[in-house]
């Protein structure tokens, strides 16, 4: 009797243990838990649905800036659009166009050169030597004309070079070019406008313009036929375009070289456009951001550089093997009297005590062109 009630009892303290274990183990049901489908009293439905998904990306797209803890609050534009705009006007049009700029100057020169010749002193070589330019001046030129060398051959290279020279010299040489053109171009453009300013402030009161320049492009400067060369002062009418677009067109690649070498500092783009809306009525963008600004100074930049280089390109042919003695006026800064009284009458009238004889040079005996 007693064996069998220790056996009940100790069933009876089992079941109890299991009761106690799986009371605790099983959670007992909330009564204030809500199911899934319940939506509470008051609160907005569907707040990130699929229209409101489509919204934030639209915006997303269109280059809305969101807020971010890092300085940098640029890092807040997720989506840049008009870096699609950049990428394909920097890729396309700007090499393509530029690329025939480039072919179609020295191709126009190549065939004037074959058709007209070397522009040569028709009166012969005198042996008298004039002054033309002071040290001081040939001095500015040279560095404006150094420095732009440096930046035409950097600068072609950045936007040429990935499509000829990879092939040519290979990956690894090319970045090394490339690198130390960078650091060349960067430092080498403050030269250029250190000279750029030397040349205006030397030469802007000769480069005004005459009605006599009038005359000098109708007779297209005696260059497409002989024995008809028109006056003209120290700076005939060719060389002073030659000098305002330089100048004009230096200081423009001097602005958008400035916003490049100091990023996200400038509003260059978005002043003119304000300045142009104002003067002519037009609705270009002003509200730019950084990045925009800097990638209209990029494109600009390079589109004034392939400008310039294409006019720098016919000042060195005309200077050097399109003109006989015309380079010994930068070179040496003298130059032949009948040179001089050729191309520039009117300075020859005005500063005959520059006059000085000197020995003939060594292609004297050269007959004049008929």
């Amino acid at each position: 009797m007693g064996r069998t009630f220790g056996t009940i009892a100790r069933c009876l303290a089992g079941l109890t243990l299991l009761v106690i274990l799986f009371s605790g183990a099983v959670p007992a049901p909330v009564a204030a838990q809500s199911s899934p489908d319940q939506v509470p009293a008051g609160a907005p439905s569907n707040t990130l649905g699929p229209a409101s998904d489509a919204d934030i990306w639209r915006a997303v797209r269109q280059g809305i800036q969101g807020s971010v803890s890092i300085p940098d609050k640029k890092a807040g534009t997720l989506v840049q659009s008009e870096g699609d705009v950049w990428r394909e006007i920097h890729n396309g049009p700007v090499p393509t166009y530029g690329a025939y700029a480039l072919a179609a100057t020295v191709g126009f020169l190549a065939l004037f050169f074959l058709l007209r010749g070397r522009v040569r002193i028709e009166s012969g070589w005198s042996g008298i030597k004039i002054t033309r330019f002071k040290g001081w001046e040939r001095t500015g030129h040279w560095l404006i004309a150094g420095s732009f060398i440096i930046l035409a051959l950097s600068g072609l290279n950045l936007l040429f070079g990935r499509y000829f020279l990879i092939d040519l010299i290979g990956p690894a040489a090319f970045a090394q070019i490339t690198h130390f053109g960078k650091l060349l171009h960067n430092y080498v453009a403050f030269a250029f406008m250190a000279g750029l300013a030397w040349v205006f402030l030397a030469w802007v009161w000769y480069n005004l313009p005459h009605w006599r320049d009038i005359n000098w492009l109708v007779r297209a400067g005696g260059l497409l036929s002989k024995h008809s060369h028109p006056p003209a002062a120290k700076f005939n009418a060719g060389q002073k375009i030659i000098f305002w677009l330089t100048v004009l067109g230096g200081f423009s690649a001097s602005l958008s070289g400035w916003s490049l070498l100091f990023p996200f500092t400038t509003s260059f783009f978005a002043d003119t456009f304000s300045h142009v809306n104002a003067l002519f009525g037009t609705s270009l963008p002003t509200d730019l951001t950084h990045m925009q600004e800097q990638q209209l100074s990029q494109v600009w930049h390079a589109i004034v550089g392939i400008v310039l280089t294409c006019i720098i390109i016919a000042h060195i042919y005309i200077g050097s093997i399109g003109m006989q003695g015309a380079f010994a006026a930068m070179g040496s800064g003298e130059v032949d009297l009948n040179w001089a009284k050729e191309h520039h009458s009117l300075w020859v009238k005005t500063h005959k005590d520059w006059i000085h004889t000197d020995t003939p040079p060594k292609d004297a005996g050269e007959a004049p062109a008929e």
